[in-house]
């Protein structure tokens, strides 16, 4: 075969390799750990003397089994609970902040943020130490009230469960809601109240059905995510034998031997109810037209007088606050600064001591742990945005065929829970030993993976506000599609690929259910440095590592705020 010259490669257009290297990319994360999930959950697994064969033993043991029915019950009313009280606790709070004269409101609405910066696990750990049946410091506090020793929270259970979950997304609900609630025209209300409407009856008749494809998309979003979710129910659930999909298939891989083919048949159930749910989570959003009212620039929303209620209400929020972040951080305070774990009393206070974080500063694995957790981010962050950049060019701008194609491919990660993303990568460079397996690349890939669809949601919308006719100038001016995109498409997407970044490097250090299937020593993150201290039984030195990331992931979203406002990011 002649060796191309030169000026061969000169004739090659540059947009056309961009674009098929990017597809290539974009075919290959989201489709490989698709078809090899798939294909383990019909194979036993491959050993050192025998081939892997074909079989349905996988799904015959799962799905025959009165335990998986059972798994199957436990994880829709985990996954239900949560959803309907997160929902009902931020719908009644964005109501307030939106639609009420509340006191603070303001402040309330911007600590909101607060929340989805602390890890699941750390606050899972949090309530452990606040409402464990034997050392939960509300239980021991109420006992000592009432003279009793009746346990008057219990964690773990299913009920606590829901609870810790249902509190952590909270937040979520609440800022979904509120953006709801104020695009909402309130006249309408106002109008019925002023026709006698009863204030059930306008909930009913226009609140609720104005804000139904919101109230709808919320549910949806909150059951996917507490489905996938594998903190609380492996620190909860399992302690007292309460088992979800996640759990039990964290179980199964490392059970010995290990059940990779069952682990596989559970990961594609859960894995089918995911898409289910955010399939009808999508159609509800494309029909929200539907349901919208007209407002123009006189539209002001006008806050209810609640009179002498708005302390409640203002009371509520506070509440709501300490039982979220103030309670939570405070006892991981109180727990770091003990030798040995105990209750808050005087004695106690006499045994005040920084050895928790003395330990953690000089452990061994932490640095490695925190200079891999911040590689892992910024470059996770730095690529998704630039291929999905790349991806949305050819959505939006182009009529290549196929493009819309393209869009729900780089999409389908999103269906993908984290533990079952997992699961996916590690079998496939099991049997695909190319170097990666047991290295930061397979996390890297894991990671690029995962969180490819937000950074295409948040390029899409900026990409869309690019007028094309920008591109076809520098084109007649003679400029190359390479030197186009690099300064004219990609400077103009700033805001969105600040904003993509920002929150991708945030979300990637928290991460720890796709993490926790692939990392080996020597490749730990900070999450799974604080499950191994869970594990191990180093509550205090957990609570040290814990506060330090809380306040380190407290200043990143500082600093990401200010960046923001010195680079003009607006939300999208």
């Amino acid at each position: 075969m002649p060796a191309v010259s030169p000026k061969g490669w000169r004739n090659v257009d540059l947009k056309w390799v961009v674009i098929g290297v990017s597809v290539l990319v974009v075919a290959y994360l989201a489709l490989m750990p698709l078809f090899f999930l798939l294909w383990q959950s019909f194979f036993t697994p491959r050993t050192a003397t025998k081939a892997a064969t074909f079989t349905f033993s996988n799904y015959t043991s799962a799905y025959t089994s009165v335990e998986t029915l059972k798994l199957l019950f436990s994880s829709v009313t985990f996954a239900s609970g949560t959803a309907i009280f997160a929902f009902l606790v931020g719908t009644v709070l964005a109501w307030m902040n939106e639609r009420t004269n509340t006191p603070f409101k303001s402040l309330f609405f911007a600590l909101s943020i607060i929340p989805l910066i602390i890890p699941g696990i750390l606050f899972t750990v949090a309530w452990i130490l606040l409402a464990s049946p034997k050392i939960g410091i509300l239980n021991l506090l109420l006992q000592s009230w009432f003279n009793t020793d009746y346990v008057f929270f219990n964690i773990y259970s299913m009920a606590g469960m829901i609870w810790v979950d249902g509190l952590h997304y909270s937040s979520m609900a609440f800022l979904v809601m509120s953006a709801a609630f104020r695009s909402m025209d309130p006249s309408l209300e106002e109008s019925a109240m002023m026709s006698g409407a009863s204030v059930p009856q306008i909930a009913w008749h226009i609140t609720l059905k104005l804000t139904w494809p919101a109230i709808a998309a919320t549910l949806l979003i909150l059951f996917v995510r507490a489905i996938e979710s594998f903190e609380v129910p492996a620190l909860l659930g399992l302690p007292v034998g309460i088992q979800v999909f996640t759990s039990s298939i964290y179980q199964a891989i490392h059970a010995y031997p290990s059940k990779i083919g069952l682990a596989s048949s559970y990961a594609v159930t859960l894995l089918l109810i995911t898409a289910v749910g955010i399939y009808f989570q999508s159609k509800l959003s494309s029909q929200g037209s539907k349901y919208s009212t007209v407002t123009g620039k006189g539209f002001r929303p006008r806050a209810m007088d609640l009179g002498r209620w708005r302390y409640l209400t203002a009371a509520v929020f506070l509440l709501y606050f300490s039982f979220i972040v103030i309670l939570p951080f405070l006892v991981l305070v109180w727990s770091s600064l003990q030798k040995f774990y105990s209750v808050p009393s005087m004695a106690a206070m006499q045994n005040l001591t920084f050895d928790a974080y003395r330990f953690i500063i000089n452990y061994p694995t932490l640095i490695n742990a925190v200079l891999n957790s911040l590689m892992l981010a910024v470059g996770c962050a730095t690529v998704v945005m630039l291929l999905t950049s790349v991806i949305c060019w050819i959505v939006v701008k182009t009529k290549i065929p196929g493009r819309h194609l393209l869009d729900s491919l780089a999409s389908l990660p999103m269906v993908f829970p984290g533990l079952v993303l997992g699961l996916a990568l590690m079998i496939f460079y099991l049997y695909f030993d190319i170097g990666v397996y047991g290295t930061m690349w397979i996390m890297f890939i894991a990671y690029v993976t995962r969180f490819m669809p937000y950074g295409l949601r948040y390029n899409t919308t900026s990409m869309l506000q690019i007028h094309k006719e920008l591109e076809e100038s520098a084109a007649m001016s003679g400029a190359s599609w390479g030197t186009t995109f690099q300064r004219i498409v990609l400077p103009l997407l700033k805001p969105g690929l600040i904003a993509g970044w920002i929150y991708i490097v945030i979300v990637s250090i928290r991460e720890l259910s796709t993490s926790i299937l692939l990392y080996s020593p020597g490749t730990e993150v900070i999450s799974v440095l604080i499950w191994e201290l869970w594990e191990n039984g180093q509550y205090v030195e957990l609570s040290a590592l814990g506060v330090m990331f809380i306040v380190a992931l407290f200043m990143l979203v500082m600093l990401a705020q200010w960046v923001g406002r010195k680079f003009g990011v607006k939300e999208t």
